[in-house]
C-alpha cells in the first residue's frame, strides 16, 4: 500500500489561497496528526486529502492513483472521513447512523445483505455502543455521539481514516476516551489514520508522526520528540514553553508560560514583604 500522497497541491476558498504547492506523503499504518496555529490549513488540507475540495494546482494519489479520477463509490470504501461537528437527522438511532457506513459496498442491483448487518454490529461492539444501539443519537452524550460517528466510520471498512478534530468540545475525560479508541483502531487493525488535533500534547502522545502547518505549508514533519521543540513552538505557536517527559508514555508534553512578545510589556511582580 502506498498510502496517500500529494503533489504541488493548492487548495483555496473562493480566491484565499489556503494550501500552497504542497508535497506530503501519509505513510501507510501509522498514525498522522496535523498541528497548527488557528488558519494555518489544517482542516483545508483534510478536506482536499478526502476529495471534498477540489485542488487549485495538483493532485492527491491515493495507492498511485489520483482520487478525482477514481469512481466515487471505489473511492468510500478505501477512505474514510469524519468532519468536524459533524450532524445527523433528528431522531435517528445509533444503528442506523453507523448502517449509513455501508451504503459505499452497496450497489444498484445489491442492497442491505448480511454482510451489511454483520459489519454494522461489528463497528458498533468495537466502539463500546453496544448498549445505545437504538437510543437515538441526540439523547447521547458528547462523548457516546463522537464514538457513534467514529463507528459510522468503521462499518464504512476502509484502511484510511480521517478525522477532523475528533475530540473537541469534549470533556477530558471523552477525549481521552476517543484517543484511546484511534490508537486501538490502529493497533488491532493496522488502519492508517491522519487526524487533525488542537491539543499538542494530546497529539504527541498518540502519533506515530506530527505535520505541523503555518501559512499553508509544512514547517516540520517528524516523530513526537523531533517536532515538539522550543523553537518550534515559539516560531509557529507564539508561546514560550518548557518540554518535559510524560512519566507515563515518555512522549514529549510542552508547559506553556508565556506568550512570545509578553516578555516585552510584562512588569516585575513586586515583592512580598516577609
Amino acid at each position: 500500500m502506498e498510502g496517500i500522497r500529494t503533489s504541488d497541491l493548492s487548495l483555496a476558498y473562493d480566491r484565499e489561497m489556503i494550501i500552497k504547492q504542497l508535497g506530503l506523503s501519509i505513510v501507510s499504518g501509522e498514525i498522522t496528526t496535523l498541528v497548527g496555529p488557528n488558519g494555518c490549513g489544517k482542516s483545508t488540507l483534510l478536506r482536499g486529502l478526502a476529495r471534498l475540495l477540489k485542488p487549485q494546482t495538483g493532485e492527491v494519489l491515493l495507492d498511485g492513483k489520483a482520487i478525482h479520477t477514481m469512481p466515487t463509490k471505489q473511492l468510500a470504501r478505501q477512505l474514510g472521513i469524519l468532519p468536524q461537528g459533524p450532524t445527523a437527522p433528528e431522531g435517528l438511532t445509533v444503528y442506523e447512523l453507523v448502517a449509513q457506513g455501508r451504503y459505499p459496498h452497496q450497489g444498484f442491483f445489491q442492497q442491505w445483505s448480511d454482510e451489511d448487518a454483520e459489519a454494522t454490529r461489528e463497528a458498533i461492539a468495537v466502539t463500546n455502543m453496544v448498549a445505545f444501539a437504538d437510543r437515538p443519537l441526540d439523547t447521547l452524550s458528547g462523548g457516546q455521539r463522537q464514538r457513534a460517528w467514529i463507528a459510522m466510520a468503521l462499518a464504512q471498512d476502509t484502511p484510511i481514516l480521517l478525522l477532523d478534530e475528533p475530540t473537541t468540545f469534549l470533556d477530558i475525560g471523552y477525549q481521552l476516551e476517543v484517543m484511546e479508541l484511534i490508537e486501538r483502531l490502529n493497533r488491532e487493525r493496522q488502519m492508517t489514520i491522519l487526524l487533525v488535533l488542537h491539543d499538542l500534547n494530546q497529539a504527541a502522545r498518540y502519533s506515530d508522526r506530527m505535520i505541523v502547518l503555518s501559512d499553508g505549508q509544512v514547517v516540520a514533519d517528524g516523530s513526537p520528540h523531533a517536532v515538539l521543540t522550543q523553537a518550534l513552538l515559539a516560531e509557529v505557536f507564539k508561546v514560550r514553553a518548557n518540554i518535559v517527559a510524560d512519566p507515563d508514555s515518555g512522549s514529549p508534553v510542552c508547559l506553556p508560560y508565556r506568550a512570545v512578545g509578553a516578555e516585552l510589556i510584562a512588569t516585575p511582580r513586586p515583592r512580598r514583604e516577609l
